[in-house]
């Protein structure tokens, strides 16, 4: 690999940079914070970054909002002025240099901040970034004071000053995580505090403020590529700026500016470029890149970063069906396969780095390429998208706002605007960042439920004149300006009442669940891209136990319910469950069960849009995790125990996929292949009973081409009719294996049979062998151990002896339980 310099460069000797007394600095100011209620004055110790409640709790001074019923109990925190202070010392090195800015990355939400007893900030927004310049009010010994005020305040009259109601409710007038106002997955806990880093930052002579590597062209010979540098000058002077790539430098360019900010464009060119892939389909490499501003020799600031070179569109063609939406990265039209991401806890600041890691290795482990960050919750820290990038998940942006409808006073839109700068400058240089949503849902909120009824024409016009503000200027216009990834206005492009919602753009399917349709209506309305849909299924037992505080199995505890935020939620399980599975008699069955119907059903929707590739191009469910332990649509619960669901996912993505349907009284057997390569190989279907005895086998030699879906077996089932309840195909192709059967769950005749174990000690967990003489369906292994099995609600074959590896810290384990649906169908 070798670099070109289209700049003026220089031929170095390398050598250690001189780090003078004009190097910026920076000091986190996340010690020494003390908080109070602000009626009350009793401080007490502090985190930062943190939140109110998190703080209140580490002092037993609230009940665990996560436990039973005991969000009620600590609704009061969000009514209170809280008052967080500390004390910072700034040497008198630092005290001396010229320019000294005090950062906040994140204030929740509405703030007075003091320096040394003056007023330096009014924050407004939790999402936005604020630099205050403190050189008047800085000495050696400081105290910094924030005083958060109760969002209710400004809601009520900001309300009052509209004059007329928006949907849904009083959090749009804040700047703030909407879900934190209760969702029907999450609860009502608004929390204040410093929720991200704060700190002081001092310099001399010059700074650099931001850098943008922007990718101007690429191919597999030559990658084309701009820093785009703002620099900020205290006065007019001689600088030079250096870039760097995988340690190596390759340009030096000298330049004199006059005092201020400067936006300078230094284009550089690699050659034989390494692409970023997602996971699923190569190498998510990524260049590490340094610029360095330099004055003499003596370096005054340095900026560094990962970054991986690719090519991403964002495809929306008129065809015969209606419009297309696919991505193309590096020219191939890919399949996105993933979900929805919420935030990680209500209570954001106790999401740790390690958080991230298990999460995100676990979106990889299910085969996912694509998670769709959800409007509702936050932007996410800057480690999520580090990590995407590492792992090679692409990300689908949404900006902060779902399922409601907003002001456009002009303080307003000022405000949005602010954070749309701040948020996308931070995260453009992202490799993993696909497109930039404008909201969730709001504009088939307005279109489809009601939002219209009972307001006049004015009014009406109005409220939509400052959507089209928001969502169809202010933001695509900061899109366009600030980076080349696309923008969507709004998800879905239709809500599912329109005749167009299956043949254009993407789609959010609630026809299951919340229209309560079967989960076949999946298989046969099929959109471009379903960027929505979903089942509830309950948590783990852990989850269960933790939210009742006992070792029973309760799922009809008070505490319990109120974990489950859907006002019909356990009313539609329920009727799911009778239409499709047998129904249990008891708690730890009825959990069992839930999770299978969850899998069961997106399953069955994954693998449709699959096979409906090229038509359909991407699948992405609702939702990979939670916010708090709960009765949730995610597929990981708020414990990192994955549910049958992500399981079935996990099968369901895989590059090589089997999958079958009924057509006109025939079995389609599809191969859908997502590599980028051929295969070529024997595909054989066995018709077996649920003992083992073959009753049919068909065998067939095929081409799989690359990026396809295509049937290749088609087999008559009029004359497996009469034992549709006691059969299944089994089709394998090379490694890959699917099962398919002609009945629902609760139909299937399945026998009785022991399953036997053997469990092996290996490096940090066991192994356990499985067998069984007849088909079991749906093994659940499970234990009171905390770990993780590798593999789980799966189907063993008659005969078939499946090892499964178990994850854990424990060093003993004498027997691993399980569950299976024969024993509850025999029963």
């Amino acid at each position: 690999m070798r670099f070109k310099v289209l700049v003026m460069v220089l031929i170095l000797v390398s050598g250690c940079q001189k780090q003078s007394d004009n190097l910026v600095s920076k000091q986190n100011l996340h010690t020494n914070w003390e908080f109070h209620d602000l009626e009350d004055g009793r401080w007490l110790p502090a985190s930062v970054p943190g939140n109110v409640f998190s703080d209140l709790l580490s002092h037993e001074l609230i009940l665990n909002p996560f436990v039973g019923n005991n969000e009620h109990e600590v609704q009061w925190v969000s009514e209170k002025f809280w008052v967080y202070q500390t004390r910072f010392s700034v040497d008198e090195k630092t005290l001396q240099k010229g320019n000294h800015s005090l950062n906040f990355e994140g204030l929740d939400t509405y703030a007075s901040v003091f320096l040394n007893d003056s007023l330096i900030l009014k924050a407004n927004n939790a999402f936005r970034t604020w630099n205050v310049d403190v050189k008047s009010l800085l000495k050696e010994e400081n105290t910094l004071k924030i005083i958060f005020e109760p969002t209710h305040i400004f809601e009520e009259a900001a309300k009052k000053k509209l004059g007329y109601e928006l949907p849904e409710g009083n959090r749009i007038f804040t700047r703030k995580a909407q879900f934190q106002y209760g969702w029907d997955w999450g609860p009502k806990l608004h929390t204040a505090g410093i929720w991200r880093a704060v700190f002081l930052e001092s310099w001399n002579i010059a700074k650099i403020e931001d850098v943008y590597l922007k990718q101007l062209s690429l191919t597999d010979e030559l990658a084309k590529i701009e820093a785009e540098t703002t620099l900020n000058l205290e006065e007019k002077t001689n600088l030079n700026l250096e870039i760097l790539v995988a340690g190596k430098r390759i340009s030096k360019t000298e330049f004199q500016l006059d005092k201020g900010e400067h936006l300078l464009k230094l284009p550089f060119e690699i050659e034989n470029p390494k692409r970023w892939w997602p996971h699923n389909l190569g190498n998510p490499h990524l260049y590490e890149f340094e610029i360095r501003l330099m004055k003499n020799d003596n370096l005054l600031d340095f900026k560094t970063l990962k970054k991986g070179l690719r090519t991403i569109e964002h495809i929306t063609e008129k065809d015969e069906a209606g419009e297309s939406f696919y991505f193309k990265v590096n020219g191939v039209a890919v399949f996105m396969k993933g979900a929805n991401y919420i935030p990680q806890n209500s209570l954001q600041s106790e999401v740790t780095e390690q958080h991230y890691e298990l999460l995100l290795n676990d979106a990889v482990a299910a085969n996912m390429n694509m998670l769709r960050v959800w409007g509702g919750g936050i932007y996410e820290n800057d480690i999520f998208y580090k990590k995407c990038d590492e792992k090679g998940i692409l990300v689908w942006q949404d900006f902060m706002f779902a399922c409601a409808m907003y002001p456009g006073d002009e303080d307003f839109l000022n405000n949005v605007q602010q954070e749309a700068v701040d948020n996308v400058k931070r995260l453009r240089n992202f490799t993993s960042i696909a497109l930039w949503c404008g909201n969730n849902e709001n504009s088939e909120g307005w279109q489809r439920w009601g939002w219209q009824d009972g307001r006049g024409e004015d009014e009406k016009t109005e409220i939509w004149s400052n959507y089209l503000k928001v969502f169809d200027s202010i933001l695509p216009t900061t899109i366009q300006q600030l980076t080349d990834v696309a923008y969507w206005e709004t998800s879905p492009k239709f809500g599912r009442g329109d005749a167009r919602y299956t043949t254009e753009g993407d789609a959010h399917d609630w026809w299951i669940w919340h229209d309560g349709h079967p989960f076949e209506d999946l298989e046969k309305k099929v959109p471009r891209f379903m960027s929505e849909f979903g089942f509830q299924g309950f948590p783990s037992y852990e989850v269960i136990k933790f939210i009742n505080q006992s070792d029973a199995i309760d799922i009809t505890s008070p505490g319990f319910k109120n974990h489950q935020k859907h006002r019909i939620g356990f009313e539609r399980i329920k009727e799911y469950m009778e239409r499709d599975f047998p129904m249990p008699t008891n708690a730890e069955d009825y959990v069992y069960v839930s999770q299978l119907l969850q899998a069961y059903g997106i399953g069955k929707g994954i693998e449709a849009h699959r096979r409906a590739r090229p038509y359909n191009m991407g699948s992405l469910y609702w939702q990979l995790n939670d916010c708090w332990p709960a009765v949730s649509w995610s597929s990981i619960d708020f414990f990192g125990n994955w549910k049958a669901l992500h399981y079935q996912a996990r099968r369901s993505f895989e590059n090589v996929l089997i999958a079958s349907e009924i057509k006109n009284d025939t079995l389609q057997i599809y191969l859908v292949n997502d590599d980028l390569k051929d295969y070529e190989g024997n595909l054989k279907i066995e018709v077996i009973d649920f003992k083992g005895r073959q009753l049919q086998s068909y065998s067939k030699e095929i081409s799989v081409g690359s990026n396809s879906s295509e049937v290749h077996f088609q087999i008559p089932i009029k004359g497996y009719t009469i034992v549709a309840n006691q059969i299944v195909f089994v089709g394998t192709f090379k490694d890959k294996k699917s099962l398919f059967y002609l009945s629902r769950p609760k139909e299937l005749a399945l026998p009785y049979g022991e399953i036997k174990q053997k469990i092996k000690k290996v490096a940090d967990g066991f192994e356990v062998e499985i067998y069984s003489e007849v088909l079991q369906k749906n093994v659940f292994l499970y234990t009171e151990n905390k770990g993780h099995f590798e593999n789980n609600f799966f189907d063993l074959l008659p005969g078939e002896r499946k090892v499964v590896y178990f994850k854990t810290e424990v060093k003993e384990v004498q027997n691993f339980r399980y569950r299976t649906l024969n024993t509850l169908l025999i029963k």
